[in-house]
This record gives structure tokens, C-alpha cells and sequence, in this order.
């Protein structure tokens, strides 16, 4: 009871400086009900319809990348680092035991006792000290600021776990629209390469015109300017090629060869599923930057209560046990046991601040981290509104291409048509044909356009 009595003293002291942390409103953003420019009704599709996954490349490259991906692999590591930072914080709560062992040597001067020894008595100016011992302590976290640090390390964890989550949807997403712009650009190619057959012909038909008097030959240059113009078309889709066969390259791991090799299977159209209905609240539970951002959120309020329990006092036990002899050969007697038991107290007094300092700068850690929440939480909303209004408006698009294509084609058939019969002239047929080629370019074009948005919003809407 004395020795309790003893440490009231520095308790009081300790309740002078202490106090809750401070409290920060971290309120739930508010969302709408509903998306802009989301469908009017449930469409039943499933988001990862959204991928290319009738599409053996991206199966395939998609495979590859997630057991292999660079960045991936980042984001593994991190998750590993955050763990053993949260075993770390774990193992603080836990009592604290180590073993040491130790031999010293050590020489005494007699003369440093001042004077003569007494008649009868000797030092042993020259001795040899055997050690051997087992300390434990133990913080019993009293006022929680142990706890709070190892909820703070597992919050990390699942911030971390959701970052992972992120890229990964992140490496998918970027996956399927490489490939979908590969085969966008071979069906550009095909488009294009119609166009120079037809301006070929072209070219044909007024050289034999001009070889015939009919025409002058200022036709056949007119075709085969055209012709030219669909070559240097064509010609100017290899260094989009080389683009996507090096962005591949980054995301997958894998040689150049490997991927072309991928690239050249044949695969479909891609196809145009119906966007899923979506609420503005799921993003809350299903982006995963958004969970990342309130884990992190939830680790800083942690940090804050921890930081804030420096204002407690700190008790620990501790206890020795050990073994102490001047022989070798008595280092295991009974005589040679030593031990100690013991309890500190650490309470703060005066620290002109400190504290207080490290608690104003974790409430702003804090703040910043909902901030960074609430930033996370909107650019999910944009992410999503976007999505939505973009896979509406390349539907729009690709739909009113591929009339304009039909309608064209059917005029530079007819131009063609009246042509080889006499009635329509050359300049007409050459300006059908030209208008066909754009059309059909432009189709191609806008149907890579439409399933690049399906997966924006694959991504928006949270991912796999």
C-alpha cells in the first residue's frame, strides 16, 4: 500500500496534461441518388462484361500480367511491409524477454582505498566476474496507446491490400484498351485497305479511259493521289503499333515477341453490352481507392488517439533473474542466484509542448486524410458520371458511323456505276469514293471508341 501510495503523486501529475483527443468530424460525403447519364433502367449485364473477355490476347496477356506484372509485385510488397509493421505494433503489447550473458575481467589498484588495509585483510586485486540472465518487462498499455498504434499498423494493412486491389483493376483496365486499340487498328487497316484496292481500280479504269481518248489524263493522277493517301494511311498505323506493342511491354513483363505473338490471334468484334446500373453509393464499398482512403482515414485516427495517450503516464514492470559468480566452477549454486522485481512510472510534467506539438500535427494528418477521403470519394462520383455519359455517347456515335458507312458505300457504288455508263464524270465517282474510305475508317474507329468506354466504366464502377 506504501509503495502504491508513492506513485499517487505522479498520477495526479500525469491527469494534469492529460485529456481525449481532439475530436475532427469525418462526415460521409453526400452523394446523389443517382447517376446522370446512367441507363433509365437495370440492363441485367454483368460488369465484367464490360472486359474483352471473349478476346484470347487479352485472356491471355491479362494472365500473365497478373502473375507477373511489375507493378503488381510493388503493390505485394507494400502489403508485406505493412503486415510486419502491424505484427511489429501486435508484439508491443506483449511482455518483452531477452537473455544475455556476459564474462568481465577486472583489475583493482589497493591503493585507491586511500591507505594501508587493516592487519588480516586482502583484496583480490584481480578477478573475473561470470554472469548469466533472464529480464522481462512488460507495458500493460494502460490508457491504450499500444492498442491504438497496432490499429493504426492494421488499417495500413487493409489500405494497403485495397492500393493492390487499385492497381490491379488499374492493370486490367489499361490491358483491355491496348488491346482493344490493337484490334481497332487492324480493322482500320482493312477499312483502309479496301480504300486502296477501290483507288486502285480507280487508277485502272482512268488509265484505260485515258489510253482510250475518253478521259483526260488528268483522272488517273486524281486516282492515284487517292491511292497514295490510303498508303500513307496505312503506313502511319505502325507507330501507333509500336506504341502499343511497347506500352504492353510495360505492363506485362513480357518480350516484344511474346506480345505480337498474342496479338496475332483472332479474336471477334468487340462487343457492345448494355452498361450495368449502378448506384452513386456503391462507390463506397466497391472502389477500391475508395476503401484505401478511408483505411487510411482510419489509421490516422488512430495515430491521433495514440499520440494523444502520450499524455498518460507509462507504467512498466520489469523483473531480472539471473545467475552472478566470481568461479566458473559456482556459477550454477543456489548462491549464485540473483533477481530483481521492479515497476517504473513515466509521466510527463513539463514538456513546454511537446506533446501537444506531435498532437496538433496528428490532427492535421488526420484532416488531410479526409480531405484526401473526400477528394478519393468525388473523383470515384466523376469517374463514374463520365464513364456513363461516354459509353452513351460512343453508342451514339458508332451507330450514326456505320449508317453514314452503308449510305456511303451506296453512293460510291452508284458514282461508280454511272461512271463506267457514261453518266456521272470522274471527279464525282473520285469524291463518293473518297467520302466511302473516310466513313468506313471513321466506323472502325468509333467501335474501339464504344468498348474503350465500357471499360472506363468496368473500372468506375469498382472492377473485379
Amino acid at each position: 500500500m506504501r509503495r502504491a501510495a508513492s506513485l499517487l503523486p505522479a498520477l495526479a501529475l500525469g491527469a494534469c496534461v492529460a485529456g481525449p483527443p481532439p475530436e475532427i468530424a469525418t462526415p460521409t460525403p453526400v452523394l446523389p441518388e443517382s447517376f446522370a447519364y446512367a441507363p433509365d433502367a437495370a440492363t441485367g449485364t454483368a460488369l465484367a462484361a464490360l472486359l474483352p473477355t471473349g478476346d484470347p490476347a487479352y485472356e491471355d496477356l491479362a494472365a500473365l500480367a497478373l502473375s507477373d506484372a511489375p507493378t503488381l509485385a510493388q503493390a505485394v510488397a507494400r502489403i508485406e511491409a505493412a503486415r510486419a509493421g502491424a505484427r511489429r505494433a501486435g508484439a508491443e503489447r506483449l511482455p518483452n524477454v531477452t537473455a544475455d550473458a556476459s564474462i568481465v575481467g577486472s583489475r583493482t589498484n589497493p591503493d585507491q582505498f586511500g591507505g594501508g588495509l587493516p592487519p588480516g585483510i586482502s583484496i583480490d586485486t584481480e578477478r573475473v566476474q561470470y554472469a548469466a540472465n533472464i529480464s522481462a518487462s512488460w507495458d500493460p498499455d494502460l490508457f491504450g496507446r499500444i492498442r491504438a498504434q497496432e490499429e493504426a499498423a492494421l488499417a495500413r494493412v487493409t489500405a494497403a491490400t485495397f492500393d493492390a486491389e487499385a492497381v490491379r483493376n488499374a492493370l486490367l483496365a489499361e490491358i483491355a484498351t491496348s488491346v482493344i486499340d490493337w484490334r481497332t487498328l487492324a480493322e482500320r487497316q482493312a477499312a483502309l485497305e479496301e480504300d486502296l484496292a477501290a483507288a486502285e481500280e480507280l487508277t485502272r479504269l482512268a488509265g484505260v479511259r485515258e489510253d482510250a481518248g475518253i478521259s483526260p489524263g488528268f483522272d488517273r493522277v486524281r486516282a492515284e493521289s487517292a491511292a497514295e493517301a490510303s498508303r500513307s494511311r496505312i503506313a502511319a498505323l505502325a507507330s501507333e503499333r509500336a506504341r502499343l506493342t511497347g506500352r504492353l511491354v510495360t505492363l506485362t513483363a513480357l518480350p516484344a515477341h511474346r506480345v505480337l505473338d498474342t496479338l496475332r490471334q483472332p479474336a471477334p468484334l468487340p462487343a457492345q453490352p448494355a452498361p450495368p446500373a449502378a448506384l452513386p453509393s456503391t462507390l463506397l464499398s466497391d472502389r477500391p481507392d475508395v476503401l484505401a482512403a478511408a483505411a487510411s482515414l482510419a489509421a490516422e485516427d488512430a495515430e491521433l488517439a495514440a499520440t494523444a495517450a502520450q499524455r498518460f503516464p507509462r507504467f512498466t514492470l520489469s523483473a531480472v533473474l539471473g545467475l552472478l559468480s566470481f568461479d566458473l566452477g559456482d556459477l550454477f549454486d543456489e548462491d549464485a542466484i540473483v533477481g530483481s522485481v521492479g515497476g517504473s512510472l513515466l509521466a510527463p510534467l513539463l514538456d513546454f509542448g511537446r506533446i501537444e506539438a506531435e498532437i496538433d500535427g496528428a490532427a492535421a494528418e488526420k484532416r488531410l486524410a479526409f480531405a484526401q477521403y473526400r477528394d478519393a470519394v468525388f473523383t470515384a462520383l466523376g469517374d463514374a458520371e463520365t464513364a456513363y455519359g461516354l459509353v452513351a455517347a460512343a453508342d451514339r456515335e458508332l451507330a450514326a458511323a456505320e449508317r453514314e458507312f452503308e449510305t456511303a458505300e451506296r453512293a460510291a457504288r452508284l458514282a461508280d456505276t454511272r461512271y463506267r455508263a457514261g453518266l456521272s464524270d470522274f471527279l464525282t465517282v473520285l469524291e463518293a469514293r473518297r467520302s466511302a474510305d473516310a466513313s468506313g475508317e471513321r466506323a472502325a474507329a468509333a467501335r474501339g471508341r464504344s468498348a474503350r468506354a465500357r471499360v472506363l466504366l468496368w473500372r468506375a464502377l469498382g472492377g473485379g
